[in-house]
Formats: C-alpha cells, sequence, structure tokens
C-alpha cells in the first residue's frame, strides 16, 4: 500500500492512504484495543471524511482495521466511569458520536467496508454505513448491546433492517449473538468472503474497478439507492428519466461508446 498522502490531515488512530488512483483507504489504527472508537479517532474520522468529501479526485473508499479486528465499537469506559451522568448530558455525548461516524454517509462516491476481523456493536453500524460490506473468513459480526445492558445505538435499529431485512435484524437486535463470515454472508450482511491471506488485495481489486467506472453514473446510482431505494415504481421510473439522461449527454458516455467499439477499457474523466 502507498504511504499516506503528503497533504493529507494529521490523524490519531486513523490512517488516511492513496493506494491507486481515485482510491481511498481509512485504517482504524487502535490496534491494542481492537481499534475501538477513541475520541481522539472519532476526531481524526471527521476531519478524514471532510478531507475526502472535498476531493473529487476520489471515486471510491474503502474502510479497514489494522490488526486482527476490524472495530470492536465504541469507547464505552466513559459511561461506566459516569453513572452520574444525566440522561440529557449522555445524549447530547452520543448524538454527536454517531453523527461523527456516520458522517461517511455523507460521502457521494461508494463506500466498501472490509471487515478484516470482528465488526461488533457500533464497529459493526460503521460496516453498515457503507455501501458494500466484504468480510474477511474467520471475521465475526454483531451487535451485542442487550448483553451490555444497552440499547442499540448508532443508527443500528434502521441501518440493519435495511440490509438484512426486518426478520434477521430482530435476530440479531434482541439476541446480541454474534455470527461468523459464512452466516454473514447467508444473511446479506456481507456480499462476499475472502480468505485472509488475500482479502485487502481483493478488496482493493474491486475498488479500483469501481474507481474505473464513469463518477457521474456512479454517484448518481449511488444517491438512486440511498435508504432503501425508490419508494415506488413510478418514483423510480421518475428518477431515472431525469438521472439517465444527464448521463447520456456527458463526455464519459461518448467515451465509454468508443471504448466499447474499439475494444478497449474506457478512461473517464468525470465530465
Amino acid at each position: 500500500m502507498s504511504e499516506p498522502l503528503s497533504a493529507a490531515p494529521d490523524l490519531t488512530h486513523l490512517r488516511l492512504e492513496r493506494p491507486a488512483d481515485g482510491v481511498a483507504v481509512l485504517t482504524l489504527d487502535n490496534p491494542d484495543q481492537r481499534n475501538a472508537m477513541s475520541d481522539a479517532m472519532t476526531a481524526s474520522w471527521v476531519e478524514a471524511i471532510d478531507a475526502l468529501a472535498a476531493d473529487r479526485s476520489v471515486r471510491v473508499v474503502v474502510v479497514t482495521g489494522a490488526g486482527s479486528a476490524f472495530c470492536s465499537g465504541g469507547n464505552t469506559s466513559w459511561i461506566a466511569s459516569e453513572p452520574d451522568a444525566t440522561v440529557d448530558e449522555l445524549r447530547t455525548r452520543m448524538i454527536a458520536f454517531y453523527r461523527a461516524w456516520l458522517s461517511i454517509r455523507r460521502l457521494e462516491v461508494p463506500t466498501i467496508a472490509a471487515v478484516n476481523g470482528p465488526a461488533i456493536g457500533a464497529g459493526l453500524c460503521l460496516a453498515l454505513a457503507c455501501d458494500i460490506r466484504y468480510a474477511a473468513a474467520g471475521a465475526r459480526l454483531g451487535a451485542p448491546f442487550v448483553k451490555l445492558g444497552m440499547h442499540a445505538g448508532m443508527a443500528g435499529t434502521y441501518l440493519l433492517p435495511n440490509v438484512v431485512g426486518e426478520a434477521h435484524a430482530r435476530d440479531l437486535l434482541l439476541t446480541g449473538r454474534l455470527v461468523d463470515a459464512d452466516e454473514a454472508l447467508r444473511l446479506g450482511l456481507v456480499s462476499r468472503v475472502v480468505e485472509p491471506a488475500s482479502f485487502l488485495d481483493e478488496v482493493l481489486a474491486t475498488a479500483e474497478g469501481i474507481a474505473a467506472t464513469a463518477p457521474i453514473a456512479s454517484r448518481l446510482t449511488k444517491l438512486a439507492l440511498a435508504d432503501g431505494g425508490h419508494a415506488d415504481f413510478e418514483s423510480c421510473l421518475q428518477w431515472e428519466a431525469m438521472a439517465q439522461p444527464i448521463t447520456l449527454a456527458t463526455a464519459d458516455l461518448q467515451e465509454g461508446i468508443r471504448a466499447a467499439q474499439e475494444k478497449r477499457p474506457a478512461v473517464f474523466t468525470g465530465r
């Protein structure tokens, strides 16, 4: 993987790298704590997402974890250490935490969660906030909030049903059980399971493929599919009757047609 960008923000417990054209990789980098979401990591995450949102050269973002874990969730030690905190104080703190990490949803480019190891609680919610999830064989995923005596957070009760459906979401949230990568694949929680030795290479190859597609079409497709997609069939038709002509009027469309005729890879510029 390439060195971090020289223009990247100064980050703590987080790495931002650009291994290929159009591809950005965010690595949660607190392996001694299984990449728990520390205050420093949370602040760095917001800064990194802001930088990526402003960078028009970014076409896809990959999120993964350093070491053996993807993310063990929020750093809840402060909750246990503040038994006298009021509900209002806790609410103010929690909603800021949620909004910080879920800011990845405002990126217009496709996002991939490369779940290299355990993704637990808020760590699972972070993966759910991405557009696509791939898991390394042996990874475990779950939302064991109830086993800790707490309600789910970080939009878990919205994101999980959206991804796996209501029945599976009820099972996972009410039992708090963890699932292995193979069961996660069966549930639709992840789209692919890859052996650990080749995991990141395969994810990055997929990311490079996404980065090579036409960026205007990619962004509009992501928008079309947001939050479960269209409200109804007619809404879909109306959206596509607007969005498809937008792409038909681009230089990238002409390049795509030429490339297909000339049997060569297209080179899209986002124009």
